[in-house]
């Protein structure tokens, strides 16, 4: 890590790997750093607890802090409101058609 000024300068790589039984990270290619150097590791993993999409949205849909939205009052928009909007744009991206 270089520091210049406020502005911290690091390097990243991301990989993926194993932990195995004894609790040792194997990473699953060769690092593209000369060692030895001290790094710094985050390991991201999913939980054991996590939850499936599918539960997420039932929860999300049945919780009492959304009931706001099923008032009449709230459905504000209709099918006429805004522009249509094209996902199939040049190399997959987002536009917005235009009709004038």
């Amino acid at each position: 890590m270089r520091s210049v000024g406020s502005l911290i300068i690091e390097k990243m790589v991301e990989t993926t790997g194993t932990i195995d039984v004894q609790q040792e990270l194997h990473l699953d290619e060769p690092l593209p750093i000369s060692g030895p150097v001290r790094v710094r590791v985050i390991v991201l993993f999913e939980a054991e607890d996590d939850i499936t999409e599918e539960e997420w949205l039932l929860a999300a849909a049945s919780n009492p802090a959304f009931d706001f939205l099923k008032d009449p009052e709230e459905d504000i928009y209709t099918a006429s409101d805004g522009r249509p909007y094209d996902m199939g744009g040049p190399g997959g991206h987002q536009r917005i058609r235009s009709d004038d």
